[in-house]
């Protein structure tokens, strides 16, 4: 099967788009959202994620704890959560819709035009995936710089830097929106598939059916009265 140009942008935008949500579930998973370096002991280090926090000492092991209560984290990290489990949904479902308005599936029910519609919803929320990703990712490391050039914190506190989690964060938020920006412009190639005088084929002539062969005799047939006569 030959793949159009519009087929070719679906799929890349198909692929981007698992890409990167595949990257946002792993970023939410990941305790590595903030690190913490002790001058003190450098062998320890402190990792702060969305769920838990650890403690990853060299040649000993990683101790993690979840979180008792989702009120007592910080702001930042309440609005995180919510909106990371909002990009799973949102993306998901963008992927969804996207494959069922691909050229790649075939159903004869489903009209060309109304794929197309499906496939540009499900940009659309691909593109709304990402900036539910980038938002809270961008929001944790903006709280993280502003706490580690706070003036009225002693330079003795160790201070929280970023963790691997942000900038895989980052990519895939990157990787949403190029795949629903791709989705959105394969909705938008050619013409709406309505077939026009001009393009349709030539119609075949009427068929009749065949004569019968005369052979030369007449028949008289009788002519109806005149009802008013």
């Amino acid at each position: 099967m030959a793949w159009s140009f519009r087929g070719t942008v679906q799929l890349a935008g198909l692929l981007l788009s698992l890409l990167g949500w595949v990257c946002s579930c792993v970023t939410t998973a990941l305790p590595q959202w903030k690190t913490l370096n002790l001058e003190l002991n450098e062998m320890e280090t402190w990792i702060m994620g969305l769920w838990e926090v650890c403690v990853n000492q060299e040649e000993v092991a990683t101790v993690c704890k979840a979180f008792e209560s989702f009120l007592s984290l910080p702001q930042e990290l309440q609005v995180s959560r919510v909106l990371m489990v909002a990009s799973h949904g949102l993306g998901l479902l963008g992927l969804l819709l996207s494959v069922f308005g691909s050229e790649c599936f075939q159903f004869h029910r489903i009209s060309h035009v109304f794929k197309r519609r499906l496939c540009l919803l499900g940009g659309t929320l691909e593109a709304s995936a990402s900036a539910t990703t980038l938002f809270p990712v961008s929001w944790v490391a903006y709280a993280t710089i502003q706490d580690f050039w706070d003036d009225s914190v002693p330079e003795i506190v160790p201070r929280w830097e970023f963790g691997d989690a942000l900038f895989l964060g980052w990519a895939a938020g990157i990787f949403l929106a190029l795949g629903g920006l791709l989705l959105i412009f394969s909705s938008c190639l050619g013409k709406e598939d309505v077939p026009s005088p001009r393009m349709t084929g030539p119609t075949a002539p009427p068929s009749y059916a065949p004569a019968e062969e005369f052979d030369g005799s007449f028949y008289l047939t009788p002519r109806p009265k005149n009802l008013f006569i």
